[in-house]
């Protein structure tokens, strides 16, 4: 049987195979996060209006767009909701585990831009040095700080 099926899928080459496949398997949404520091040290954070109320303050961070390599979502997450530009630097974390969704996360260099910062969905953006990071911080953004200190 299943050389059977090895010489059905080798014959079938091409679209039909994609569409088996995606018919198949799971569809997931990846969350893009970026954990964007200063020339000081500094971790860029946000008070995003859409999450729970006790818990508001987190890193930039967004839904990748179809066909977006991943640190470019960093980069343009990061110019919509706060204007700034920066630099994508190394992958930090890739987790799995939810239900339609898979969380990249990578390091990013503030580079430049004017701070303005979207008011739909974000209350306000700071920057924080590690020992004083804000009570109300998302635990896994808090992790993915520690976890990325410059060495």
């Amino acid at each position: 049987m299943k050389r059977l099926v090895a010489r059905l899928w080798r014959l079938i080459r091409g679209p039909l195979q994609w569409r088996i496949l995606w018919f198949a398997h799971a569809k997931f949404m990846v969350g893009v996060t970026g954990v964007v520091r200063n020339d000081a040290g500094q971790v860029l954070l946000l008070k995003h209006r859409m999450w729970p109320p006790e818990r508001p303050w987190g890193l930039p961070t967004g839904y990748a767009v179809k066909g977006e390599e991943f640190p470019l979502t960093v980069v343009r997450e990061v110019k919509e909701e706060t204007g700034l530009e920066v630099k994508p630097g190394r992958l930090v974390s890739v987790t799995s585990g939810y239900k339609l969704r898979v969380e990249v996360a990578y390091e990013a260099l503030h580079t430049g831009g004017t701070l303005s910062i979207d008011k739909f969905e974000i209350l306000e953006a700071r920057w924080f040095s590690v020992g004083t990071l804000p009570e109300g911080m998302q635990d896994s953004h808090r992790r993915l700080i520690l976890d990325d200190r410059p060495s």
